[in-house]
């Protein structure tokens, strides 16, 4: 019997066996051990062999639920982006609709930051992201865009929240202080030659707790991003 491919994985279609002893392990308990690992330590921490040794089982009881990596990190994505916010799939306001979606995989991609690197590139989809794009969808049902503008409407949108969260990954902690110094002393190696950038920084730096984080640049995307859909919609009308 072939073992089963990523697709059948992700949409349970794979035929188990009804008859023998119960299995030892699940492939909903692997997945969750997978994801509990990389959100730890990150994806270049994941293996099969590490994997097995942290379920107890060898590295080849796993091949019996799981055929390899690849298989292993399409069920990993698709778990740790569960369903959309049941808000962001009922038709309603298109901006409301959208800026609900935006936020909610923003909030996605910052709890599990390891999925942006596997969202990228041709490969099979499951359906909780699917879920995503259909949410999204409905939510730009009576925007009267075509089909391929809906969905460049998401790339747009789903590109901004996902850049901004690596960026917000990427700093480690301490990070925005070393920041901090390493720009000082650029800014004095400068002697001056960039007025603008300092005078952005200066003022972003002077902004109170709470106010100009990844939450405000994300809304500050969005909002203007609204605005151009708003702008077309109303052209078209």
């Amino acid at each position: 019997m072939p073992p089963p491919t990523t697709v059948e994985l992700l949409w349970g279609t794979t035929q188990r066996p009804k008859r023998g002893p119960k299995p030892a392990l699940t492939l909903d308990g692997i997945v969750a051990e997978a994801i509990a690992l990389v959100d730890a330590e990150g994806l270049s921490a994941l293996s099969m062999q590490r994997l097995a040794e942290r379920l107890g089982f060898t590295k080849m009881s796993l091949y019996r639920y799981v055929p390899g990596k690849e298989q292993l990190t399409a069920l990993m994505l698709d778990t740790a982006m569960g369903e959309p916010p049941n808000s962001a799939g009922v038709q309603q306001n298109w901006r409301t609709g959208l800026r609900e979606w935006v936020e909610a995989i923003f909030a996605r991609y910052l709890a599990h930051p390891w999925t942006i690197e596997l969202i990228i590139g041709v490969r099979p989809l499951g359906p909780n992201e699917l879920g995503w794009t259909e949410a999204a969808l409905t939510a730009l049902a009576g925007t009267g865009f075509t089909g391929s503008e809906k969905l460049d409407t998401i790339v747009l949108l789903n590109g901004h929240a996902r850049s901004l969260a690596q960026q917000v990954a990427s700093m480690s902690e301490g990070g925005e202080l070393q920041f901090t110094e390493q720009f000082t002393e650029m800014m004095t190696a400068a002697g001056g030659r960039y007025p603008e950038v300092q005078a952005a920084f200066a003022e972003e730096a002077a902004t109170p707790a709470g106010r100009g984080g990844p939450n405000d640049a994300l809304r500050f995307g969005v909002e203007r991003i609204l605005d151009g859909l708003a702008v077309l919609i109303d052209q078209r009308n």
